[in-house]
């Protein structure tokens, strides 16, 4: 048994020393000529415009998680889609109602807006606004 233990722990020791190797190894061999153009933040083959540390619109963020939450899902339906056949119904009930939980969170996502890249390109609803400048508001969409 303790055998089965050592396979192990050769192989890890192994990639470390593997991975040591090769990391010092770049070093040693890597060309170094640093230059002002190359050590600018790079975007997209655009040139960069003011500051690197500038603050992001949290709204980008919360369609990347957005995207994560529902990627998860492939994790669930690829094997049950493998065994399709030998799970019954019961099985295919149960992933109707998890596909259909995940469809409701898309609706919400959806309804509240947060699919949106640009909000402030987004007509507001005159509902949500202030009752003085509902009619402002009303009249602006209209036209």
């Amino acid at each position: 048994m303790l055998f089965n233990f050592a396979n192990v722990l050769t192989f890890i020791v192994f990639g470390a020393v593997f991975v040591g190797i090769n990391i010092t190894l770049s070093r040693i061999l890597q060309a170094r000529n640093p230059h002002p153009v190359k050590l600018s933040t790079y975007e997209c083959g655009e040139l960069p415009e003011g500051d690197s540390w500038i603050q992001f619109n949290i709204r980008f963020y919360v369609i990347a998680l957005i995207f994560l939450i529902f990627e998860v899902e492939i994790v669930f339906l690829f094997p049950w889609a493998t065994v399709f056949k030998e799970l019954g119904l019961f099985a295919f009930v149960e992933m109707m109602i998890f596909v259909f939980i995940l469809l409701v969170g898309l609706a919400y996502v959806w309804v509240k807006g947060d699919l949106e890249w640009d909000k402030s390109t987004a007509v507001p609803d005159p509902a949500l606004a202030p009752s003085a400048a509902r009619q402002e508001l009303t009249e602006a969409i209209a036209s």
